[in-house]
């Protein structure tokens, strides 16, 4: 469902030349899998997921989502991809039942189809309380709820999760991640950045290490704690970033 080989992002500094945010990255993410990229803030994870949801374009290197090109197919990728993280907007004029409806309208849902949709995910997510206060009145946790709710609306196949847990109490976390182990029991392909070591291990089918915009290394725990020897998973993440140059 995620086909990413040799995929690069680099910018350029006045101060600091060429920056290889992301650098040469490979691999495959597939349907019923959360597939986790774990890294440190500043690894190259939210570029690379900009990258594949067409908001950047690459320098070199090649990606498909739900078997779209993202440099060739932008519009195609984007109808096939839900993207959330803790920066997503909503716009606090609206209700939560009109930011839902608005971002359905903009995925082209409509009328009967539109309505039952918006009707499905204030249900699935328990938004009724809410569904009908200004966004700008809501908690961060109901912050939250809604843009999960405008995430899934139009039902893709492919979701991304840039660190959606950031910043939210303990119980409002449980909820994201809750929601996510969910979407991979139907069968959705789950992109999940973070730098939370039990959020990976909890949620991840398999990880992808990421380091100075480079893989680390790729595996489930267990074979990334076979390859280190190490079992707690911090001091897995230590070994396999050790040897990738900052």
């Amino acid at each position: 469902m995620i086909r990413v080989d040799s995929l690069s992002k680099h910018f350029r500094d006045s101060k600091r030349g060429v920056v290889r945010a992301v650098d040469g990255v490979s691999f495959e993410a597939h349907p019923g899998e959360v597939f986790g990229l774990l890294g440190v803030n500043g690894a190259g994870k939210t570029t690379l997921l900009r990258l594949l949801s067409t908001v950047l374009s690459p320098t070199s290197g090649t990606a498909a989502v739900a078997g779209a090109d993202i440099v060739r197919e932008p519009e195609r990728v984007r109808r096939n991809i839900g993207f959330m993280s803790t920066t997503t907007a909503l716009y606090t004029r609206l209700t939560a039942r009109e930011m839902i409806a608005y971002m359905g309208a903009l995925y082209g849902l409509s009328g009967q189809e539109l309505g039952r949709r918006v009707a499905e995910v204030i249900d699935l997510l328990d938004i009724h309380e809410f569904a009908d206060r200004l966004c700008d009145k809501l908690s961060t946790g109901q912050r939250q709820r809604v843009s999960l709710a405008r995430t899934i609306l139009h039902d893709p196949p492919v979701l991304f999760f840039d660190e959606p847990t950031a910043g939210l109490d303990v119980i409002a976390g449980q909820t994201i991640m809750g929601f996510i182990e969910r979407q991979r029991d139907v069968g959705k392909t789950v992109l999940f950045s973070t730098h939370v070591m039990s959020e990976a291990e909890r949620l991840c089918d398999r990880i992808c290490v990421v380091h100075a915009g480079r893989v680390a290394a790729i595996g489930t725990m267990e074979e990334l704690r076979e390859r280190t020897g190490k079992r707690a998973l911090e001091e897995v993440f230590l070994a396999l970033v050790e040897g990738v140059a900052a």
